[in-house]
């Protein structure tokens, strides 16, 4: 399945502003997806994954490269193309857990 096909099948994003992507152990902010043009596809990706795993885990962040489909192999051979693939491969590998914070559209 190609990723746009993939993501006429994850829940949709329209209530989220953005997702903050914190370190599991410290509490620091790692990352932003805004919803914002080029992001929008990570965004719904990433809130999928947080909904069925709780976190951005390993497991997670396997089943995240499976979605992004063609896109995971472009991102393989482009290292830095596609910066939140190249996360998911990193934490798929063994990296730290991420938890994930929804920030909402139209909160202050």
């Amino acid at each position: 399945m190609s990723f746009a096909d993939t993501l006429k099948s994850l829940p949709g994003v329209s209530h989220l502003a953005a997702l903050q992507l914190l370190d599991a152990a410290t509490g620091e902010l790692v990352h932003t997806i805004e919803h914002k043009q080029g992001q929008i596809g990570s965004l719904a990706v990433y809130n999928y994954l947080a909904q069925q795993f709780g976190a951005i885990t390993p497991a997670a962040a396997a089943r995240g490269l499976t979605l992004y489909g063609e896109h995971t192999d472009d991102a393989r051979a482009n290292p830095g193309k596609h910066p939140n693939i190249d996360r998911l491969i990193a934490l798929s590998e063994g990296g730290a857990t991420l938890r994930v914070k929804h920030v909402f559209a139209g909160a202050a």
